[in-house]
C-alpha cells in the first residue's frame, strides 16, 4: 500500500468513526423526541433548545460513572464483550457505499461481507450476558442469539432475490440497477420480509425481547456501567444504522431518486427516514411473545421468502428484462 492509499484509508476510518459517534448522539435525542410526540408527552426540556444537549449530558455522565465489575464475573470476557459487538458493525460500515464506489472497501461480495459481520454480533451479545455472572443477563443474551440466528435465514433469502435480479453481490452494482425502478417496487414481498427481519436483527420493537425491561430489567447488558455500557448502546444504535443503510441500498435505490440526479444526500435522507419509521414502530406496537417471534420466522417468513425466490426466478425467466 502506497502512502497516498494509506492516507485515504485513514481518512475513511476516521470519517466512519465520526459517523458512528454522531449517529448515536443524534438518534438518542431524535428517538426520545419522536416517541414523546407520538405518545403526546413531550415533557420538560431543560438541557438546551428542545433538549439538544441531553445526549451530551448523558455522555458526560457516562464518562464519569464508575466502571463496576460484578463479583464472579469473567473479567477478561466482561471487558472484551462490548468490543465484539461494536467492531463487526464498524467493519460492516466499511463496505456500505454512499455513491458509486464511494466506500472504504467497495468489494465484489460486499453484501455477503455485511451478513458475515452481522453473524458475529450474536457471539458478542452472548459473551456480554454470560460474562456478567447474572442469570437475567444470560437469559437476555440467549434470547438475542436465538433471535438473530433465526431471522438471519429469511433475511438472507430475501436478499437473494435482489442478487438474482442484479446478477451481482457488489452493493454498487445493485444500486446501479435501480436507476428508475427500485427493487422495493419490483420485489414487494422480499422488501417486506427484509424489513421485518431487519427489525429482529436490530433487536427493535416488536422484537426487543433481549432487553425486555418488564422481564429482564435491561437485558443482556444489565451489569454494565460507564463506557462499557456506552459501547453496548453504541452497538444497538449503529446496528440500526447498518440495517437501515443496507435496506436503502438493496431496495430503495441508494443514491438514486429519479428524476433527480444521483446524490449521497439521498442515501442519508432515506437512511434516516427508515430509522424514523423504526422509531415510530417502537412508539406504536407492543412487544411480541418469544414463542410467537420464533414461530413467525420458521412458519411464515422462511416459506414466504422461498416462495418469493421462486417467483423471482419464474418472472426473470419469462421476462428477462424484469
Amino acid at each position: 500500500m502506497s502512502g497516498h492509499q494509506f492516507l485515504v484509508a485513514l481518512v475513511w476510518v476516521l470519517a466512519l468513526l465520526v459517523v458512528m459517534a454522531l449517529n448515536i448522539i443524534f438518534m438518542d435525542w431524535y428517538e426520545r423526541k419522536l416517541i414523546g410526540h407520538i405518545h403526546l408527552r413531550p415533557g420538560p426540556m431543560h438541557t438546551g433548545w428542545h433538549g439538544l444537549l441531553q445526549p451530551f449530558a448523558d455522555m458526560l455522565k457516562m464518562l464519569g460513572k464508575e466502571d463496576i465489575v460484578p463479583t464472579g464475573a469473567d473479567k477478561l470476557f466482561f471487558w472484551i464483550g462490548p468490543m465484539v459487538v461494536v467492531v463487526p458493525l464498524f467493519l460492516a460500515l466499511t463496505v456500505l457505499p454512499v455513491a458509486p464506489g464511494a466506500a472504504l472497501a467497495d468489494i465484489n461480495h460486499g453484501l455477503f461481507f455485511v451478513f458475515a459481520m452481522q453473524t458475529i454480533v450474536p457471539f458478542g451479545i452472548t459473551l456480554i450476558g454470560w460474562a456478567g455472572h447474572n442469570k437475567w443477563s444470560l437469559v437476555g443474551s440467549l434470547r438475542a442469539a436465538a433471535q438473530l440466528i433465526t431471522y438471519e435465514i429469511p433475511m438472507l433469502i430475501a436478499a437473494l432475490g435482489v442478487v438474482m435480479l442484479a446478477g451481482s453481490t457488489r452493493l454498487t452494482d445493485i444500486v446501479q440497477h435501480q436507476t428508475v425502478w427500485w427493487y422495493a417496487l419490483k420485489l414487494p414481498i422480499g422488501f417486506a420480509i427484509f424489513f421485518v427481519t431487519g427489525l429482529a436483527e436490530m433487536n427493535r420493537t416488536p422484537f426487543d425481547l433481549p432487553e425486555a425491561e418488564s422481564e429482564l430489567v435491561a437485558g443482556y447488558h444489565t451489569e454494565y456501567s460507564g463506557m462499557k455500557f456506552g459501547f453496548a448502546m453504541m452497538s444497538e444504535y449503529n446496528s440500526m444504522l447498518v440495517g437501515s443503510w443496507l435496506l436503502v441500498l438493496l431496495f430503495l435505490g441508494g443514491w438514486n431518486l429519479w428524476p433527480l440526479p444521483p446524490s449521497p444526500l439521498w442515501v442519508v435522507l432515506k437512511v434516516y427516514l427508515v430509522q424514523s419509521f423504526i422509531v415510530w414502530i417502537r412508539g406504536t406496537y407492543p412487544r411480541m411473545r418469544l414463542d410467537d417471534m420464533m414461530e413467525m420466522s420458521w412458519k411464515y417468513l422462511i416459506p414466504a421468502g422461498l416462495a418469493n425466490l421462486l417467483l423471482v426466478g419464474v418472472l426473470g425467466t419469462v421476462f428477462p428484462k424484469f
